[in-house]
């Protein structure tokens, strides 16, 4: 069953355990635009607490673009109330990091700029063969700013220099060489579901719980990492589901989960 929202330039759709953010924008490349950044954010924040949403897919609408970046041609991309200390993008970046649902991108083309930062928010990602990746700021006199709070940790020191320095794209296989995604096939929405598979029937308490832990330690030295985690492994073992878990393995059947 599907339930469809229409939130101006974003599609919101419940597919099952799984919600799918499409920026809905095909005719602008799916340029971002302030409905696309609030429609996002207010859908990852609203999963949190619904606990039937397991996963989270975000894509672009068509098979030419997932995301051109900041809409130029508007002329109002960057302008802002600077009275706010958090502007829009880094609202939903925000928004992605505190995610304890996986996100996964379904990148189905062109992923560019403020594109990179959707793919970056994302724990996972799929793409197309003929998708391409880059941070092209620097030709129209500005830089990826934002965008390296995602990406500074995703991507070799040096090849994150180079894209953002010379402004140059990457294809698709350069892309799952380099770490930027985790599968390239011509069979994109197989190869995303096989992957959704591979979640969904997984432990939600495990998941989530531990999504929260390897988000927080990322930026732990390691004696603090060590302290963090050692005290969070005591809380999973009390879990419904690691109990179900454990039984379920001994008792050599598959776990009826109950994502508690």
């Amino acid at each position: 069953m599907s339930d469809t929202l229409h939130s101006n330039d974003v599609l919101v759709q419940r597919r099952g355990h799984v919600l799918w953010l499409t920026v809905n924008r095909e005719e602008r490349r799916n340029a971002l635009s302030p409905d696309v950044l609030a429609g996002m954010t207010a859908a990852i924040e609203g999963a949190q607490s619904d606990r039937d949403v397991r996963a989270i897919v975000v894509t672009g609408a068509g098979d030419k673009a997932f995301c051109a970046g900041a809409d130029l041609q508007s002329g109002k991309t960057f302008s802002t109330d600077y009275s706010e200390p958090y502007g829009r993008m880094g609202k939903l970046l925000r928004a992605a990091r505190a995610s304890n649902v996986p996100l996964v991108a379904r990148v189905n083309g062109a992923c560019m700029a403020g594109g990179m930062g959707l793919l970056a928010m994302c724990d996972m990602a799929v793409a197309a063969p003929h998708a391409v990746f880059g941070l092209p700021e620097v030709k129209v006199g500005l830089f990826p700013a934002q965008v390296l709070s995602a990406l500074q940790h995703l991507l070799p020191r040096r090849k994150l220099a180079e894209l953002c320095l010379t402004g140059e794209p990457v294809d698709a296989a350069q892309a799952l060489e380099i770490g930027l995604v985790n599968h390239v096939d011509a069979d994109l929405d197989g190869r995303l579901e096989w992957l959704l598979a591979r979640l969904l029937d997984k432990s939600p308490a495990g998941i989530r719980r531990g999504l929260y832990t390897l988000k927080r330690i990322e930026s732990m030295p390691f004696e603090e990492s060590m302290a963090f985690t050692e005290s969070q492994i005591s809380l999973f073992t009390l879990t419904e589901d690691a109990k179900e878990g454990q039984k379920a393995f001994q008792e050599k059947r598959k776990p009826q989960w109950k994502g508690q």
